[in-house]
């Protein structure tokens, strides 16, 4: 990696959050389908993604790459010599092209699966101005990884971008001056906001408390603490190291301690997890869109379109 200073780093990573961010609230041109409910929606936070925006795939190009590179070299069907210069070049190249495989790969899976809306009803000129966007917004991640993973970030992309979307559902929760006109009257949607809101404008303060704390289809007060508790306790388990002795064989009764952290799997178990079902969960989808009455396809998903819901999975693996 290069040795940057910690302000060009600073400035670097800032970047590469602004670029994400912006990207994230830029809609894609061309869809028709965003009223229907988002069959990735329990997958958007692990794949730092905003359903609709340029940043529809996140990150999941990448870290599919990464796990499909860590398999390879894992079962030893690569064997590069990381003491060698080009050797490493190429296993970044590679890793690199496979990211871009799988953008490409994902992006016409969920175009003519009609994650977007029916093709034909989207037409097949803006079907191909969706690809182009979908690509172009994918190829911008793994640049923006490939940077801050060569040394002009704090941290990988991976994890920033994790982060970052998190932090941004999070702040918007808490601070969303958007107001709804529901039956209990206007409400804020930013749970902060309106917590002061209903203090001030209820006359009964314990009852506002109690709608505020536990108020349902909007953010509440309870999970805006209860997630700022999980985070905390996350974070102390993340500085938690178990000490282990290392003994050298050459140099008897010279001992030392290697430290390994606590959660030193860190997501990856989860994300493994997740990304292996949602691409189950598309394959399946796209392989029904193509041959619905096959018993193979039908075993592993049976899918029917609602017009509020959209796909959903009615039978199958």
């Amino acid at each position: 990696g290069i040795s940057a200073s910690l302000k060009e780093k600073f400035v670097w990573t800032s970047i590469a959050v602004l670029v994400y961010l912006l990207a994230s609230q830029i809609p894609l041109f061309g869809i028709i389908n965003t009223d229907s409910k988002d069959p990735l929606a329990w997958m958007r936070m692990m794949m730092a993604s905003n359903r609709g925006s340029l940043m529809d795939l996140g990150i999941s190009p990448v870290v599919t790459s990464s796990m499909v590179m860590q398999f390879l070299l894992g079962v030893g069907i690569i064997q590069p010599n990381f003491s060698i210069k080009e050797d490493k070049i190429l296993v970044d190249s590679l890793q690199k092209l496979i990211a871009l495989i799988m953008t490409v790969g994902q992006s016409i899976v969920q175009i003519s699966s009609g994650y977007y809306g029916a093709p034909k009803s989207i037409g097949y000129c803006y079907c191909a101005i969706l690809f182009i966007q979908l690509i172009v917004s994918g190829v911008i991640v793994i640049l923006l990884d490939e940077l801050l993973q060569k040394g002009y970030g704090l941290g990988n992309g991976v994890n920033l971008f994790i982060v970052t979307n998190v932090c941004e559902r999070i702040i918007w929760n808490a601070f969303s001056p958007r107001v709804y006109f529901t039956g209990r009257g206007l409400e804020f949607e930013g749970c902060l906001i309106a917590t002061i809101h209903l203090l001030i404008a209820r006359k009964n303060k314990l009852a506002a408390l109690y709608e505020i704390m536990f108020r349902k289809n909007l953010p509440n007060m309870f999970s805006f603490c209860f997630t700022l508790l999980v985070f905390s306790f996350v974070v102390y388990l993340q500085s938690l190291r178990v000490e282990i002795p290392i003994v050298s064989r050459t140099h008897k009764g010279v001992a030392s301690m290697y430290p390994i952290n606590l959660l030193y799997t860190s997501t990856m178990p989860v994300m493994i997890q997740s990304y292996i079902f949602s691409y189950l969960s598309m394959l399946s989808r796209f392989l029904y869109g193509l041959y619905p009455k096959n018993i193979l396809v039908r075993l592993l998903g049976v899918w029917e379109y609602h017009n509020m819901r959209g796909y959903v999975a009615v039978s199958g693996l």
